[in-house]
């Protein structure tokens, strides 16, 4: 059990200087005895409301250096205060605030919303067992108009689907990762660094591309970059909900169309999902 959706701004003051983090924290809980499912009784039982408080306390005592420290911090307060408790799991998830610029020069107390990914970690923890964070990013949103196609693939009586050699690969992107047994790492350079990994092998070189024959292969070969540039990463999970564009028949309007204008089909949408680890 546990409470759910606890958002807040944590505002931290450097001089003149501000500095946001806005979150939403889920925190979980399992108790050593069920006696409050099986007798009603809750001796036991840390009410959600206090956990909800606890978090808040946590974010003002310790503040907010990455999510995944703060994730951290709230699974080792429970599990040193509270010895009822036999395992915790965090979720923290970021608003994506990003600090204002003005004709290049970095604002000092104003920022603008860029939903260009969502950031996010777990930690979770069972009694007498290693602490163990998750981190991720998802609701990135990506597109190439060019160097993609789906050509070669099974059909049968129930295939209406032409091959393609060059269509838009367009897709909404989710990707969590293990870094196994908690450890002194670098969270924000990790994190930065798996999305420049994203954008990099799902677009390929800036001046040519690179070809993707299937959402599938684009998967993966995001996972394989990861893995072979972040060795902290232990097992990645990619999964790519797929948009896909028609283009619009403009016969009627007197126009030819050679892929300019296009409509996004709504639903149905296909998904890709693959999970890599090292051996």
């Amino acid at each position: 059990y546990g409470k759910n959706t606890i958002k807040f701004l944590r505002l931290h003051r450097e001089g003149k200087k501000h500095i946001v983090k806005e979150v939403e924290v889920c925190t979980h809980l399992r108790l050593t005895s069920a006696q409050e499912y099986l007798d009603g009784n809750n001796s036991l039982v840390i009410p959600t409301d206090t956990i909800k408080n606890i978090v808040l306390v946590l974010a003002k005592k310790n503040g907010i250096a990455t999510l995944e420290q703060f994730a951290i911090d709230i699974c080792k307060h429970f599990m040193t205060t509270f010895c009822q408790v036999a395992y915790v799991k965090t979720y923290v998830q970021e608003v994506p605030w990003q600090r204002l610029h003005e004709n290049g020069v970095p604002h000092i107390h104003s920022f603008i919303y860029v939903p260009d990914g969502i950031r996010f970690c777990e930690a979770e923890q069972c009694r007498n067992g290693p602490l163990v964070i998750f981190a991720g990013i998802k609701d990135l949103k990506l597109m190439k108009t060019t160097q993609s196609g789906f050509e070669g693939f099974y059909k049968n009586e129930h295939t209406t689907l032409p091959e393609r050699h060059d269509r838009i690969l367009c897709g909404e992107l989710f990707c969590k990762w293990s870094y196994g047994e908690c450890k002194d790492f670098d969270f924000d350079c990790i994190w930065n660094k798996i999305r420049e990994c994203i954008l990099e092998a799902f677009s390929g070189p800036p001046d040519c591309g690179e070809y993707s024959p299937s959402y599938q292969k684009t998967v993966n070969s995001i996972q394989m970059l990861i893995l072979s540039k972040v060795s902290q990463v232990q097992v990645i999970e990619v999964v790519l909900n797929n948009t896909f564009y028609n283009v619009l028949d403009m016969k009627n309007l007197g126009l030819t169309n050679d892929k300019e204008v296009l409509i996004p089909v709504e639903t149905p949408y296909g998904s890709c999902a693959c999970t890599l680890g090292r051996k």
